[in-house]
C-alpha cells in the first residue's frame, strides 16, 4: 500500500438520514404570531408519527412521506420542521393515522426507500417528537412541561425551567492496521451470526471525540490508537444520537474482547471488505443507511 488513509483524499461519501433541505427559520419558532400563521397556513402539511412510525404511502415500485393537511392531523403537540423550497410549512405530530390515507411504516426500512431530502425530514420529525414523548414532566422538579417554540422547547408550568432537545454524541470509528492493510470489525450479541460492523461508544462527559475513539477501542477490543481522522457524521433517530464517523490508526492489533459488550472482533482485509458490500464476502455488512457503511466505502475507495 502506498498511500496513507489519514493523509489521502477521500472520495465523496453518502450518508443515510442526510440531506434534509428544509429551512428551519429559527426566527418563525421564537415568534409566537408568525408560527401561528404557518400553521393557519392552507398549504401547510404535516407528518403523521404513529407510534414513531410516519405515515407514509407505499406502491411496488416507490415510497413517500404521506402529508395531511390540518383538519386531518391528529390533536397533539406539534413540532414546526421548516418551510420547503416551495414555501410550504411543515410539521409534524404523534398520534393515530388511523383513517388516514396512508400506513404507519418502519423509521428505519422507510429511509432505505427515500431521497435523502425526505430521510432526513424523518430523522428530524422522529427524534423531535420522541423527545417530546419522554419529556412531559420538569426534571428539576417534577413539574408539568408545555411545548414552545414550535417544538424546540419545553418549559416547566410549575418552576419555569426551560428544556431543550438533546442529542447524543456516539463516536463510530473504522480502526486500521496500516502495515497489513486491514480494518477492525465487531459483532454485538443482539447482530444475527456473520454480520460485522464498526465499533462505537457514547462519548462520555469530559472526553473529546478523540479520546472516546482510543477509549472505545482499547475497552471493547484491547487495541490501542495512534492517530484519528474524522470522516463524516449521521443524525441516528433512535431516539436521537449523532454518529460522528472515523479512522482510528490502530498501533497494537492483538484482540482482547469486552464479552459483555460483544462477540466477536475481527480483523478484515480490504478485498474481504470490498466483497462483503459488494454482497459477496465472508461477512455481512452494514446496510448503506448506516455510517459504518460509509466508513467501510470510504476506506476500500483511497
Amino acid at each position: 500500500m502506498t498511500f496513507d488513509p489519514f493523509t489521502a483524499p477521500l472520495s465523496a461519501v453518502h450518508v443515510g438520514f442526510t440531506g434534509n433541505r428544509i429551512d428551519r427559520d429559527d426566527r418563525i419558532r421564537r415568534d409566537p404570531e408568525t408560527l401561528w400563521a404557518m400553521t393557519m397556513d392552507p398549504t401547510a402539511r404535516w407528518l403523521v408519527l404513529d407510534d414513531l412510525r410516519p405515515l407514509a404511502r407505499a406502491t411496488a415500485d416507490s415510497v413517500e412521506l404521506a402529508w395531511v393537511r390540518r383538519s386531518e392531523a391528529p390533536r397533539g403537540d406539534t413540532v414546526f420542521l421548516g418551510v420547503d423550497a416551495e414555501g410550504t410549512p411543515r410539521f409534524a405530530v404523534a398520534g393515530s393515522a388511523a383513517g388516514l390515507d396512508g400506513e404507519p411504516m418502519d423509521a428505519r426500512a422507510l429511509a432505505t426507500r427515500l431521497s435523502g431530502d425526505q430521510a432526513g425530514l424523518v430523522a428530524q420529525a422522529r427524534s423531535l417528537v420522541d423527545w417530546h414523548l419522554r419529556h412531559g414532566f420538569c426534571a428539576a422538579c417534577g413539574g408539568q412541561t408545555k411545548l414552545d417554540k414550535g417544538g424546540y422547547e419545553r418549559d416547566c408550568t410549575a418552576c419555569g425551567a426551560e428544556h431543550f432537545p438533546r442529542t447524543d454524541p456516539v463516536a463510530i470509528m473504522l480502526s486500521i492496521d496500516v502495515a497489513n492493510d486491514r480494518c477492525l470489525l465487531g459483532r454485538q450479541p443482539r447482530f444475527p451470526k456473520g454480520f460485522l460492523s464498526a465499533l462505537a461508544g457514547f462519548v462520555e462527559p469530559g472526553e473529546s471525540f478523540e479520546e472516546a475513539v482510543a477509549r472505545e477501542l482499547y475497552e471493547e477490543a484491547g487495541v490501542r490508537t495512534g492517530r484519528v481522522r474524522y470522516v463524516a457524521s449521521q443524525p441516528w433517530p433512535f431516539p436521537s444520537s449523532l454518529m460522528m464517523g472515523a479512522f482510528a490508526e490502530a498501533t497494537s492489533t492483538d484482540i482482547r474482547i469486552d464479552e459483555t459488550e460483544l462477540e466477536e472482533v475481527v480483523w478484515m482485509s480490504r478485498d474481504d471488505v470490498r466483497s462483503a458490500l459488494a454482497g459477496q464476502g465472508p461477512f455481512a455488512a452494514p446496510p448503506p443507511l448506516a455510517i459504518a457503511h460509509t466508513l467501510l466505502k470510504a476506506w476500500i475507495d483511497l
